[in-house]
């Protein structure tokens, strides 16, 4: 197969989207997430722009996002970030995180966020990818992420 998710193959549930939505309803960590909601706002090659609410299961007792949840956040959007422009291609192995980054800056809070992420580098199998929160405004910034993923030699359709 290795090629874009067949409409009904229970193992890419979350691959079909409406316009607009970065993933569907189906993902276990997306559907933890609330990845279904988050908004492209802009996508390119290597690039993605995206509005993301921020479900209550996520925050802390002062209502911020929990700090261990961010990279779970940075990580899903920076395998996505790398497919950004042309996520109906075909694909050649399952992408793993080798390494992966995090500074905070201010607490993330209220009803969600602005996310930024870009690949930096490509080399090999190897990618690098920048990933910023900022407040929902877009203009300051909450935490910037570097993650590191590597395309595995496990194929894409196998399970």
């Amino acid at each position: 197969m290795s090629e874009a998710a067949k409409p009904g193959d229970p193992r890419f549930a979350w691959a079909p989207t409406e316009p607009g939505q970065l993933i569907g309803p189906g993902h276990p960590v997306g559907d933890f997430l609330d990845a279904p909601r988050w908004r492209i706002l802009e996508e390119a090659p290597g690039l993605l722009r995206l509005d993301c609410p921020m479900p209550e299961r996520v925050r802390n007792p002062r209502g911020q996002l929990f700090g261990g949840f961010a990279p779970t956040y940075v990580d899903l959007i920076a395998l996505f970030t790398l497919r950004a422009g042309a996520r109906a291609a075909p694909r050649r192995g399952w992408l793993a995180t080798v390494s992966m980054r995090v500074d905070y800056y201010e607490p993330v809070v209220g009803a969600g966020f602005a996310v930024e992420s870009r690949l930096q580098h490509r080399r090999g199998r190897n990618a690098w990818v920048a990933t910023r929160f900022l407040d929902a405004d877009g203009g300051r910034p909450l935490l910037d992420a570097h993650t590191v993923l590597r395309e595995t030699d496990v194929p894409f359709d196998d399970t």
